[in-house]
């Protein structure tokens, strides 16, 4: 049976965070819905949980991110998040 597009996207995602050198190291929860990529999890700096969001987000098919990735000095994961969805999908 062929996976559903959500889980194909999920372990896309997944493959370009592990492929990313500043992301690699990064034990994260990734999960798709309608297109729109879930991250949580920890990171370290603001920097690096930015940059998780980035590389999610630069996935082809992403619609958008809802990160709620914990980093000193970042935002509240407990936020309201509004994303603009990209229609296309990817960037």
């Amino acid at each position: 049976m062929k996976a559903s597009a959500d889980e194909d996207l999920r372990e896309a995602v997944r493959a370009a965070l592990a492929a990313d050198r500043d992301t690699a190291g990064l034990t994260l929860r990734v999960g798709v819905l309608h297109a729109v990529v879930h991250l949580g999890g920890q990171a370290p700096s603001a920097r690096l949980r930015h940059r998780a969001e980035e590389v999610a987000a630069g996935v082809a098919g992403v619609r958008g991110v809802a990160n709620r990735i914990e980093a000193p000095g970042g935002p509240s994961p407990m936020r309201t998040i509004e994303l603009p969805l990209n229609k296309g999908g990817g960037q």
